[in-house]
């Protein structure tokens, strides 16, 4: 029975991510990816949409439709919402094979609490697999950029996620020291909206804050001439308004989470074994995450720590492709996994 089990279960990589969510399947890649949101009737509970298509319902629907986001600066805000739309991702993937359960390897922050740690074990277990471990995201990212996690070496990865930004110092299979703070891609979006409802009077939404910081988002030392018209709520008069924005007014309301995140860096380096040190000094520091597709931000953390900072290819897929790593050599990494039976 386990053979057939291990034969044909569709063994799962889950990047449980504030903003997205990415599931990989062993032998396949990566098959989901999706916002996540889940959206579901106010009254009966019943789940509407999930993904994309809740997404797209956020700041529009009737008072009898929510769509949350059940995942706050990486770990559950809403443990119901957080297993449903866990179930819909696995049954996406294994309704013709229910009655072989996955096994599932989700990722969690550095340094998450024991609690936080139940909470996604008890949601994965409730949304339909058979065994549920967590891997930390620092880990997962690591081994997803190609890192030799495995070697005395040390090396450094800084995941800049939705939710959070993770920074870990990586060394023989394991976190030698790490530190998570909540500022990441939605706290970035924040920083937007509250700049420009301070300046000008002028209530956005998140999807426009987020598009402000993806086409003329930066933190270059250089001055930048970009610009984009964005339309909102003038808090004066209550009337549609619109105005034109300047990439250096995004950069000035980005200051405070970049700030955090290089002042996060230097604290890490800061407690970094010597040894260590040397290696990440010879080995550069490795930028991973959401985050660092925000301009120049490589740049801007390699000016100021004076350590080369390498951006990865993939930034999007690096914590993802560390989980189907993982279930791959589950075997032998049990011992750094965290398990449903702990």
């Amino acid at each position: 029975m386990k053979f057939l089990k291990e034969r044909f279960s569709k063994d799962l990589g889950i990047d449980l991510g504030t903003s997205n969510s990415l599931v990989y399947q062993k032998n396949k890649g990566i098959v989901v990816r999706e916002p996540s949101v889940v959206a579901f009737n106010e009254k009966s509970k019943e789940v509407l949409a999930v993904g994309k298509k809740a997404n797209k319902m956020i700041g529009r629907t009737p008072g009898s439709i929510t769509a949350v986001k059940p995942m706050k600066d990486g770990v559950i805000a809403d443990f119901d919402v957080t297993e449903k739309m866990l179930q819909s991702f696995i049954n996406r993937i294994n309704n013709r094979t229910r009655f072989f359960k996955p096994r599932i390897i989700v990722c969690i922050p550095s340094g998450a609490t024991d609690v936080e740690n139940k909470a996604v074990l008890d949601a994965a277990l409730q949304a339909g697999s058979r065994e549920a471990y967590l891997i930390e995201e620092a880990m997962a990212a690591a081994m997803g950029v190609g890192l030799p996690v495995q070697d005395p070496m040390g090396n450094m990865i800084v995941d800049i996620g939705g939710g959070s930004t993770d920074v870990a110092v990586i060394s023989l299979g394991g976190i030698v020291i790490s530190e998570v703070i909540r500022d990441g891609g939605n706290r970035m979006d924040t920083q937007i909206i509250q700049y420009i409802k301070k300046n000008y009077n002028l209530a956005i939404g998140e999807r426009t804050a987020e598009e402000l910081k993806k086409e003329i988002g930066t933190v270059s030392l250089t001055k930048s001439d970009a610009s984009k018209e964005i339309r909102g709520r003038d808090l004066v008069k209550g009337l549609p308004k619109s105005i034109n924005i300047r990439a250096e007014e995004i950069k000035e309301a980005l200051q405070h989470p970049v700030e955090n995140i290089i002042n996060t860096i230097k604290m890490v380096l800061e407690n970094t074994p010597p040894e260590l040190s040397s290696d990440i000094i010879n080995n550069g520091i490795i930028l991973t995450g959401g985050g660092s597709l925000l301009r120049s931000i490589d740049e801007r953390i390699q000016n100021e720590i004076e350590i080369t900072v390498h951006a990865t290819q993939k930034p999007l897929d690096s914590v993802a492709e560390g989980t189907g790593i993982a279930l791959e050599e589950i075997n032998t990494l049990k011992e750094t996994l965290i398990s449903s039976g702990y």
